[in-house]
């Protein structure tokens, strides 16, 4: 496994999650690195992106609630998750792509939001 994806858990809803994605120096330093996720019953979406020089994208619906991070020391990736709701319940998915290497994808953590 290229992409080592790991954090995930239960959490009450209002609560805080921190995932992290370990990876090759070589995938790191070349890939725009991210997350997505699948909630049951529904298709794949993603949720948020880093670029090598550290532009961000987010999904709408996690919008001031989630921060993505680049660790260049440590060839992570982080995905910060704070003020969590029942429908961030998913399982998430670490990714990273560059022309040159193409896409790999991590293992798939779980995150269940539930009282």
């Amino acid at each position: 496994v290229q992409l080592q994806a790991s954090g995930g858990g239960l959490v009450q809803p209002g609560g805080s999650l921190r995932l992290s994605c370990a990876t090759s120096r070589s995938i790191f330093s070349n890939s725009v690195m991210g997350w997505y996720r699948q909630a049951p019953g529904k298709q794949r979406e993603p949720v948020a992106t880093i670029a090598r020089e550290d532009s961000t994208n987010y999904v709408d619906s996690v919008k001031g609630r989630f921060t993505i991070a680049r660790d260049n020391a440590k060839n992570t990736v982080y995905l910060q998750m704070n003020s969590l709701k029942p429908e961030d319940t998913a399982v998430y998915y670490c990714y990273a792509y560059s022309m040159v290497l193409g896409a790999h994808w991590g293992q798939g953590t779980l995150v269940t939001v539930s009282s």
